[in-house]
């Protein structure tokens, strides 16, 4: 795949002001753990591999486990999410999908459970965020880095 812009020689004042956004939600207080699973869930949502390859990197760095990030698209099903992380994974679920969510008065109550009027705020500029730099990136066809080679393909075993 071939990538068809980079945001930020393309548009760098753009870029930047995305780039305070970040740092601004960075700044809120809502924990580094449940900023990346936002990011990852919305990324997962929208099929970004750019930014699942960038969000995936940056929750193992920050101490998230591994059988976590592998179970956070069945979250709903899975124990291993807090009550407030459940909520904000909907929260992400009914924003980025916000077409067909309408975000029910019921979700918007779930959230209000979990987080106070700051804290929704920011956790909806992250989900906003983050679906920028999915369009951006999945629109760009940004690609992320190649850690590892692709896999041989498997050969068929010949009878002897």
């Amino acid at each position: 795949m071939t990538q068809r812009l980079n945001i930020f020689t393309a548009a760098p004042e753009g870029a930047k002001a995305l780039m305070a956004l970040e740092a601004a939600i960075a700044a809120s207080g809502l924990e580094h753990s449940l900023i990346e699973l936002v990011k990852l869930r919305a990324s997962q949502i929208n099929g970004c591999a750019f930014c699942l390859h960038m969000h995936v990197a940056d929750a193992v760095k920050a101490g998230e486990s591994e059988r976590r990030i592998h179970l956070l698209s069945a979250w709903r099903e899975s124990a291993m999410f807090t009550d407030r992380e459940r909520a904000a994974l909907n929260w992400t679920e009914v924003l980025t999908n916000i077409a067909g969510t309408g975000a029910p008065d019921a979700d918007y109550a779930w959230l209000q459970t979990q987080f106070d009027e700051r804290e929704q705020g920011f956790l909806s500029l992250l989900i906003g965020a983050i679906n920028t730099w999915n369009r951006i990136q999945v629109g760009f066809r940004g690609s992320h880095p190649a850690d590892v080679a692709p896999a041989a393909p498997a050969r068929s075993q010949v009878p002897a």
